[in-house]
């Protein structure tokens, strides 16, 4: 049993539910299932009892949590003991983000940076998944949040962060309804997202492959929030991530023809090779915090 593990078992407890602790967490619920079951099988307890509405612990379980949380705080202080001992962490920090991708995470980062060691300097640098990529394996860029519809390189030392699928979009009346995606029709259209090794451009590519077709037109577009101004605006196609293209289907923008990617995980890397930087520590030892909330 691990410390994520851990961590995970007692977010569970706390929210009674697999999905609002992945939320907290900013696990995928499959995830937080995992490490679980991955307790459960390493202690040999049942410590939940799955109903339907929701996990509710067990006798063992409730025996365990106050131990789990006891071992959790223990863990932060010996971290926060051990930045004493060797004094206060300074340097500075390049961290990516990409450009269509949920701040809350990265909001959390920084703040909780700023305040656990204020005498780091950081630069937020936005770009798109690729060049979130290409810049920590050329130094520009010492960690980055990035969106991975495949599985991430072995250089790579990755945390999940969140999970998000993509729609295919039009502008309403655009695409002719019918019961069966008419994919070589579709084909006939432009299709608009960004190219590349971007979660978008692979889950087009997965796509064509698929269903055996290639659009007459591509247009490359690598920022979400154009790529929606032409959908919106009937000039073709577009792949929209979820929360993006829900809300505009709630303002009446878009029609959704369907899910073309159902999991694409937005994870923060950095080089396997700093895995024992100070620096990279600490904005891990961040991101895995207990309770996930601004630290004092």
């Amino acid at each position: 049993m691990d410390f994520h593990q851990l961590r995970t078992f007692v977010a569970v407890a706390r929210e009674g539910s697999i999905t609002r602790a992945s939320e907290r967490l900013y696990l995928s619920q499959p995830a937080v299932s995992a490490h679980i079951k991955a307790i459960e099988d390493t202690l040999g307890l049942t410590l939940f009892d799955r109903t339907s509405r929701g996990m509710s612990l067990t006798s063992d379980g409730q025996k365990l949590l106050l131990k789990a949380e006891q071992t959790l705080v223990a863990h932060r202080d010996l971290i926060d003991e051990a930045s004493r001992i060797k004094g206060q962490l300074t340097g500075r920090l390049h961290i990516g983000a990409g450009s269509s991708m949920s701040m809350d995470a990265v909001g959390l980062l920084m703040m909780n940076l700023s305040r656990r060691f204020p005498d780091v300097e950081v630069t937020l640098q936005h770009g798109t998944s690729p060049e979130i990529l290409a810049g920590l394996r050329s130094g520009a860029l010492d960690a980055g949040f990035y969106n991975e519809a495949g599985e991430p390189e072995g250089d790579l030392d990755c945390h999940d962060v969140a999970e998000f699928s993509i729609y295919l979009a039009a502008a309403p009346g655009l695409v002719p309804d019918c019961e069966k995606t008419d994919w070589q029709a579709l084909g006939e259209l432009p299709w608009i997202f960004p190219t590349g090794g971007t979660c978008c451009g692979v889950a087009a590519e997965n796509v064509f492959r698929r269903h055996q077709f290639r659009p007459r037109r591509i247009i490359s577009i690598d920022r979400e929030s154009i790529t929606l101004t032409l959908v919106t605006g009937g000039i073709g196609l577009g792949l929209l991530h979820a929360t993006t293209a829900l809300e505009a289907q709630d303002r009446g923008e878009v029609e959704l023809i369907t899910e073309v990617q159902s999991a694409v995980r937005v994870l923060f890397a950095s080089l396997s090779s700093r895995k024992q930087d100070p620096l990279i520590s600490a904005l891990r030892m961040i991101l895995q915090e207990p309770a996930n909330t601004p630290v004092s």
